[in-house]
């Protein structure tokens, strides 16, 4: 197909015509009504979070032992690609590109925050408040909030589409990876539909995210450079980004996207690093390994905690709202890792994508987060009440009790740029894909148009104060999709399942099956061929 055939069939695609119009219009309600679409996504969602909660906590514990079981399996070896196929980036690569689509941002954004709000607000009201054992346990959820749980959603849906794409020659579409729950085909509609709820879930969680990051920099150069803290601001950042996201996306997985991933991971490591042995290190790395400790001890347990005798939100609140979130996220951040993973191993695949994001994420916190903390207990700094106050500048007056603030500040700006960035171009990317009907080279044409409605979409919400409906009703998503992400997870325990018996089958059978299947077919068309053409001169089959 040519390029402008290509264009052509792109904006002729429903699931591009419609996820737009649907994504407009969530824009224009939150341009026009932002009390509104606050107000009644808000009470939708929060129904979903009380009532539903359990059932989002007990599918995310599944999705973290079904990843673990297909990678340590009799499945672990089958190759995401042709068998002598090797992987197309190297796996620091890999790692860093898969970060920064995740939620790179994020783990900046509340590095230092969530362990002090935590410590400063424990999840358990017998705990006393910025004391030792409300240290611990800040950690302990900091750790499981970003722990396996968040990356096993990620795992599920990249690990299907990878599969499906690579070894069954399908399109890299969410609703492609359901064909293997049954042997009916899945009516095309339906099909579009789910392409269509993945689209506008990606949309509405990255573009919340985007503006919660926006405002997170303009704090910074508020609290930093004593610059303005307003709209015209937010807009002049939303700009900025939206001229690099849009060249990173045009360029491709293999330049920007890839180089600008790269940046991010040295300047992550260098700020860990720099902390690390600038800060207590003894006290950061004691946090980490009781940490781990911790999150092991734990795991099974806090995997299903709820409230139901006490009625406290906190679970609710944090984990279900970061469980909910993250699926939402799930269709963008799968479809980018399945792009990128080809030629690895299913094995390679889980390990790499649900275990290294966590251990990074593990170690930011523990020495932003322990670091925090540590000025707390013993320096009497009161990070935690600054944070309580604006957590939106918790890492610029963390960075405060450090030499070098200006320095520092100003590379922690430009590395939350390049994560946001990174999360954008990526999104232009995959929205481009999802709407193109799983072509893995959309147009500029349409990757444009995506890039430009994310950019218009957050600055007007920005503006408009409609950032929290958006944010609600990306919420709302998650639910269907859930219950979509089930389904792929027997969709392709099915599939590995019927490729190791095609395996085991001797060739002769295989044979003999493929000859009946043919004969079949041809006895069909004979009969077809039998019948007589009615007036109109067609065949009633």
């Amino acid at each position: 197909m040519t390029k402008k055939n290509l264009e052509r069939a792109s904006f002729n695609n429903p699931v591009f015509k419609i996820s737009a119009v649907i994504v407009t219009l969530f824009a224009l309600w939150g341009m026009l009504s932002p009390e509104s679409m606050t107000k009644n996504a808000a009470a939708v969602a929060n129904y979903i979070g009380s009532s539903f909660g359990w059932f989002y906590m007990i599918s995310v514990a599944f999705f973290v032992a079904f990843c673990l079981f297909l990678a340590f399996s009799k499945y672990g070896n089958i190759k995401l690609g042709k068998e002598n196929e090797k992987p197309e980036f190297s796996f620091f690569a890999w790692i860093s590109m898969l970060f920064a689509a995740g939620f790179g941002a994020g783990i900046v954004f509340w590095g230092v925050a969530e362990p002090l709000t935590h410590f400063a607000n424990p999840p358990n009201n017998s705990i006393e408040p910025q004391s030792a054992e409300a240290a611990r346990v800040a950690m302990n959820y900091s750790f499981f909030n970003w722990g396996l749980h968040q990356w096993s959603v990620f795992t599920l849906v990249g690990l299907a589409l990878a599969y499906f794409q690579f070894r069954k020659k399908s399109k890299l579409l969410i609703s492609e990876t359901l064909d293997g729950v049954s042997k009916k085909k899945m009516s095309r509609k339906l099909k579009q539909s789910i392409n269509i709820l993945a689209v506008v879930a990606t949309v509405t969680g990255v573009a919340t995210s985007l503006g919660m990051g926006v405002l997170q920099i303009n704090a910074g150069l508020s609290h930093v450079f004593a610059l303005p803290d307003s709209a015209g601001m937010q807009i002049g950042i939303v700009s900025i980004m939206f001229v690099l996201f849009t060249l990173s996306a045009l360029t491709g997985v293999n330049k920007g996207i890839k180089i600008l991933s790269n940046l991010n991971m040295f300047l992550v490591v260098g700020f860990m690093l720099f902390f690390l042995f600038n800060g207590p290190t003894v006290f950061i790395l004691e946090t980490f390994v009781l940490g781990i400790g911790d999150y092991i001890t734990n795991f099974v347990g806090m995997s299903f905690q709820m409230a139901p005798y006490t009625g406290n939100p906190w679970v609710k609140d944090w984990t279900v709202f970061y469980w909910a979130w993250v699926i939402t996220w799930s269709p963008f951040v799968g479809s980018f890792i399945a792009r990128i993973s080809r030629g690895r191993t299913i094995r390679q695949f889980v390990c790499g994508v649900l275990i290294v994001p966590p251990i990074i994420a593990f170690m930011w916190m523990a020495i932003f987060g322990g670091t925090g903390i540590y000025m707390d207990l013993f320096q009497n700094t009161a990070l935690s009440t600054a944070v309580s106050e604006n957590v939106a500048t918790a890492i610029f007056v963390f960075l405060e009790q450090f030499p070098l603030y200006g320095l520092l500040s100003a590379l922690m700006l430009a590395l939350i740029m390049i994560f946001l960035v990174t999360s954008a171009d990526s999104t232009v990317y995959v929205l481009g894909i999802m709407t193109s009907d799983g072509s893995e080279n959309p147009s500029n044409a349409v990757k444009g148009i995506w890039a430009v409605l994310i950019a218009v979409i957050t600055g007007v919400l920005i503006v408009s104060s409609g950032l929290q409906g958006l944010q609600s009703i990306a919420l709302i998503a998650a639910l269907p999709f859930t219950v979509i992400m089930l389904l792929i997870s027997v969709s392709l325990l099915k599939s590995l399942s019927q490729e190791e018996f095609e395996a085991a089958t001797p060739e002769s059978d295989r044979e003999l099956k493929a000859g009946l299947l043919t004969i079949k077919k041809l006895s069909a068309e004979e009969e077809l061929l039998k019948k007589k053409p009615d007036k109109n001169g067609s065949v009633k089959i």
